[in-house]
């Protein structure tokens, strides 16, 4: 229940953070936005319909279309997700003066607050419907992987914006989806993300010995042999955060300037010594 309810607030909140970044910094700015929420806001620029109204509209017919393809616990939360965004778009719409009328700075901040907005709910583990079924409608039916099917509905509406906002406001509304899309990375995924780093080199125990005294961190060696020499090689395997780089690299070097290091962005952690965003 605890967990339900957590998932519950986020939906609200992220649902909330959602309609201001649309009512009060894109659509003040005439700007746009991807998937079934930029429908509904070029149908407000051409007919004056309230997005909130819209985006419900299109999205109950979405979702009779395509609940089969998810799961229950999905379809709760996507219902959720549809409903809290359509009331507060409703609740929050008024025609008002923009904060800033520099469309850069709308379309910054637009996107900071749609893409936190988005990333609450997603970390519930709900959507907000629209391209989401679209994309799972069109990977059962015509084989379209789910990333490429949204893309194209995103681009194809907001291309759509040419025709309403002029083709400026739509090179902006770009900026605004892709940084929204960015942050939905860092809320979904976690803003301090990890290091993996690779470490092959005949002086591994010793690097090892340092990693753990000197910076507190485990490492794990991997038994390996070159392909062509078939020499054996110990590999270490070491995780880190991102302000340990440096020093993990200071301590490598000291010992072998010439170790083979291979360093790789690593989202998530979970396990002993790790736990999200810590």
């Amino acid at each position: 229940m605890k967990l339900h309810a957590r998932n519950i607030f986020l939906i609200i909140l992220g649902s909330f953070i959602f309609a201001i970044g649309i009512n009060f910094l894109a659509i003040p700015s005439q700007l746009s936005e991807g998937g079934v929420i930029g429908i509904s806001i070029l149908t407000h620029y051409l007919f004056g319909w309230s997005a909130g109204a819209v985006n419900l509209a299109i999205n109950a017919v979405l979702m009779i279309a395509g609940w089969r393809l998810l799961n229950r616990r999905t379809v709760i939360y996507t219902l959720l997700s549809i409903i809290f965004c359509s009331f507060f778009l409703y609740l929050t719409e008024a025609n008002r003066e923009p904060p800033t009328h520099d469309p850069l700075l709308a379309a910054i901040f637009a996107g900071l607050l749609v893409g936190i907005g988005l990333g609450l709910v997603f970390l519930s583990g709900g959507t907000t419907g629209g391209a989401s079924i679209v994309a799972r409608v069109l990977n059962k039916y015509f084989g379209w992987s789910l990333g490429n099917a949204i893309l194209v509905f995103d681009v194809v509406v907001i291309s759509a914006g040419i025709f309403m906002i002029g083709i400026e406001r739509t090179m902006y509304t770009f900026i605004a989806v892709y940084i929204g899309a960015r942050m939905v990375d860092y809320i979904v995924e976690g803003f301090n993300t990890k290091r993996a780093v690779t470490i092959i080199s005949p002086f591994s125990a010793i690097i090892a010995e340092k990693i753990t005294r000197n910076m507190n961190r485990g490492a794990t060696v991997l038994h390996g042999h070159g392909a062509y020499t078939k020499d054996p090689k110990e590999v270490l395997y070491v995780i880190i955060n991102k302000q340990e780089l440096m020093e993990l690299k200071r301590v490598v070097a000291e010992v072998d300037a010439e170790a083979f290091t291979v360093i790789h962005e690593v989202h998530e952690v979970l396990g002993r010594g790790f736990s999200i965003g810590k």
